[in-house]
């Protein structure tokens, strides 16, 4: 299994993990929002179909003092917000909602959770995104966020985000073909 993404069309990407277990562990990663804010952000996540999604991301705070954004998101230097719908929520197993982007139609993530042994494997779809410079963005960005949450439940200090997320991007700029 590679780290990195895979496009499972032109502009959806799934990315898989074997994280630490047991799984109920890795789905309160999700559902609780101090853990949540460890790794990607705290805010509202209504475990139910229907329910509120208004996540309050703050990159800047997954990083060291010293790893500011790059220019391309010298915006996202302070508090984003990943605001929209739950389209299934089946504890411990399956969370999918729509992700509501400015000015575009939304997305959708599904994350999905199975037991494998004594880890967890941990399948993220990303379908519908925008533009191609959308899905280098949410690639990477979900890679490296994925990457601080295997850190924090393998007991580790995770990377700086802004630092590892432009090395990532460039990456996947490689290996997603232009639309």
């Amino acid at each position: 299994m590679s780290d990195f993404g895979e496009l499972t069309a032109r502009d959806s990407v799934r990315i898989e993990r074997l994280l630490p277990g047991p799984i109920d562990r890795v789905w309160s990663y999700f559902l609780d929002p101090d853990k949540r804010r460890l790794w990607i952000g705290g805010g509202i996540l209504e475990p139910f179909a229907g329910g509120r999604v208004d996540i309050a991301v703050q990159n800047a705070r997954l990083s060291d003092e010293g790893d500011p954004p790059p220019p391309k998101y010298a915006g996202n230097g302070g508090e984003g917000r990943i605001a929209g719908r739950v389209i299934a929520c089946e504890p411990p197993h399956l969370l999918a909602y729509r992700w509501h982007h400015s000015g575009a139609e939304a997305s959708e993530v599904r994350i999905e959770l199975a037991q494998h042994g004594e880890r967890v494997r941990l399948t993220l779809t990303h379908e519908r995104l925008p533009s191609r410079d959308g899905l280098l963005s949410v690639s990477a960005g979900w890679h490296t966020h994925l990457d601080i949450l295997d850190a924090l439940l393998s007991g580790q200090v995770p990377t700086s985000f802004w630092r590892t997320m432009t090395a990532l991007e460039a990456d996947y700029d490689r290996r997603i073909p232009p639309w």
